[in-house]
């Protein structure tokens, strides 16, 4: 099976974003079928698998996800590598920004029921936490053996490099696929340079990039982030078209689905990107993972490339650091 690297930390090509099987996408599965899916994903070779604190609709709860990800791999903790995510406010920690975060990750080590975590991101950056205390933090858990690497989530390059100054950051998680490329100006070249992993979640941008989102599609009416998504109005979903052209050709001569191209495009672009699609379908997780067997030459990169360059992206989404968005958007 291929591997490939975050910091130290050995994962497979493609991991698996947990976070649509307790919100975001509508209507959630029965618990059972989502241990399901990740122990069938778990089976079919992957190896890195992406929670939150926070993942959990109105319905639920904080932990959600966490709990379910840790029944579906518990017995199989030492094959896998598992990464969350914790959010710090200043009104949190009246006995100091350590213990709250020490708080923060006992509770989620006992949702993954495991003894150590290995990728622990700061989900959002909060302007009146320094990035710096929390680097602080990271890497005195880090030398405890708690967690093995850290990351952060959205970030702009200036608050990265304070970040990694402090205690050296493991891994960028952040939005990029074919319509969101923000990454490509700073971001990906900063990470390159000093051996940080970037994790791309939606990858297939909220499933546009599969083809199966046309102009009349209708999202479910609660707890569905797509009903926002600029990407997926009506009129940028028809602006966009070309773009669905360009990877459906691509798709049809490979005989991939439009989803492996633009997940297998991103891992033909960077050595140190891992991406993270998400789904609450079984098949659609599976089929995704199979993004790793796409095989994309050179020329065939450049002239993907050069097409895309050509092409009017509409509705930007784009990468903001803003810590207010994690109430709204858990992702």
């Amino acid at each position: 099976m291929k591997k490939r690297m975050i910091g130290t930390l050995e994962v497979s090509p493609v991991g698996m974003g947990c976070m649509a099987l307790s919100h975001g996408y509508g209507q959630i599965p029965e618990e059972a079928y989502s241990i399901e899916a990740i122990r069938r994903a778990c089976e079919a070779g992957c190896a890195f698998f992406d929670t939150a604190e926070i993942y959990g609709a109105q319905l639920y709860y904080t932990g959600h996800n966490e709990q379910i990800v840790g029944k579906a791999l518990e017995d199989v903790r030492g094959n896998v590598v598992l990464a969350s995510k914790l959010f710090i406010s200043p009104e949190e920690y009246s006995d100091g920004l350590e213990a709250a975060v020490r708080s923060h990750l006992a509770k989620t080590l006992e949702n993954l029921r495991t003894d150590w975590l290995d990728l622990y991101y700061l989900h959002r950056v909060h302007v009146e936490v320094p990035v710096e205390a929390v680097a602080q933090v990271m890497g005195k858990l880090i030398n405890e053996g708690l967690i093995r690497g850290w990351g952060l989530s959205q970030v702009s390059l200036e608050t990265l490099k304070k970040a990694h100054q402090v205690t050296p950051v493991t891994a960028v998680q952040s939005l990029y696929n074919m319509l969101e490329r923000d990454l490509e100006k700073d971001i990906f070249p900063y990470c390159l340079e000093n051996g940080i992993g970037v994790v791309p979640f939606s990858p297939v941008a909220s499933g546009y990039l599969s083809g199966r989102i046309t102009a009349d599609t209708q999202f479910e009416k609660v707890d569905d982030v797509r009903n926002w998504v600029p990407q997926l109005s009506r009129e940028n979903i028809i602006g966009n078209q070309p773009i669905i052209d360009i990877v459906s050709r691509y798709a049809q001569a490979k005989k991939a689905t439009n989803a492996q191209i633009s997940i297998a495009w991103i891992l033909h672009k960077y050595p140190n990107a891992v991406p993270i699609p998400g789904s609450k379908n079984q098949e659609r997780i599976l089929e995704n993972l199979g993004a790793w067997d796409v095989e994309l030459t050179a020329e065939e990169m450049a002239g993907l490339d050069r097409a895309l360059d050509a092409c009017q992206v509409y509705g930007h989404r784009g990468v903001v650091e803003a810590a207010g968005l994690v109430r709204r958007n858990r992702e």
